[in-house]
């Protein structure tokens, strides 16, 4: 399928989404993030997704000038855009089946910030950074960013991003537990892309359950989480992929994991 702000990749079993506005520094309008839900609607039998940005940066965050978003001025525009387009799309991000990986090169701003965060595991660059900029102008961040920096990184550390809207360069994002790991900027897609085939190569049920676990600890008590492993366990051990984990532990032999 073709799309006017995305390209998507297939590479083995990693589907490979690329933000392609690179002459705005892939800042986003609604459209993008319809776009993205559109690729993610149809996995294709993907077993990992990688998401990146075309050129110098990841996402400068959404496009202020994009008609479909003025939230200077009036609220309703971002208001429309948030609930129709970025949220919906955030959510499902959330709920995907199959691990995520993001590359983050340059700015990841504002919901850009957001859509890295999002992914299980963020590779920058050491030149890169992350930013809560809506000081600056008078908003709020979105996307999300109030519920996860603050589990991500804790009280002090979410206000300080989103109080101060100062950049958070990626070996300080990775000193911070913003994200899985800093490397240097040649490095960064190379890096996302053989983990995203790692992961693609992995239990993929169990995988998806797992990231449907952490979701839901983060907002249940511990009685509910045991109940929910107990469960999800009983799923897990259902599938293909457990029973060859077991024979190949048996067989004192590396798995083959299908993704079934």
């Amino acid at each position: 399928m073709t799309y006017e702000m995305i390209r998507t990749a297939r590479d083995g079993d990693v589907l490979t989404i690329t933000l392609n506005r690179p002459e705005r520094l892939n800042a986003a309008p609604p459209q993008m993030f319809d776009e993205i839900a559109e690729a993610i609607d149809d996995l294709a039998g993907a077993r990992a997704l990688l998401i990146h940005g075309e050129g110098r940066a990841f996402c400068s965050g959404a496009d202020l000038a994009a008609r479909s978003y003025r939230p200077v001025g009036g609220g309703e525009g971002a208001f429309e855009a948030l609930t129709g387009s970025y949220n919906p799309t955030m959510l499902k991000l959330s709920r995907l089946p199959v691990p995520i990986v993001s590359a983050v090169s340059g700015a990841a701003a504002g919901i850009g910030c957001s859509l890295a965060l999002a992914a299980d595991f963020c590779i920058a660059g050491e030149s890169a950074y992350f930013l809560q900029a809506f000081v600056n102008i008078g908003l709020i961040p979105d996307g999300g960013a109030s519920w996860m920096l603050a589990r991500l990184i804790g009280k002090a550390r979410a206000t300080e991003m989103m109080l101060l809207g100062e950049r958070v360069h990626g070996p300080k994002a990775a000193d911070w537990g913003l994200i899985y790991k800093a490397v240097a900027d040649e490095r960064v897609l190379g890096e996302a892309a053989a983990l995203a085939a790692r992961l693609a190569a992995g239990p993929t049920r169990a995988l998806g359950l797992m990231r449907q676990g952490l979701a839901e600890a983060l907002d249940g008590d511990y009685a509910a989480a045991l109940s929910r492993e107990a469960a999800n366990q009983r799923n897990a051990a259902n599938t293909a992929d457990a029973m060859e984990g077991g024979a190949s532990f048996l067989a004192k032999r590396k798995p083959v994991f299908q993704g079934r």
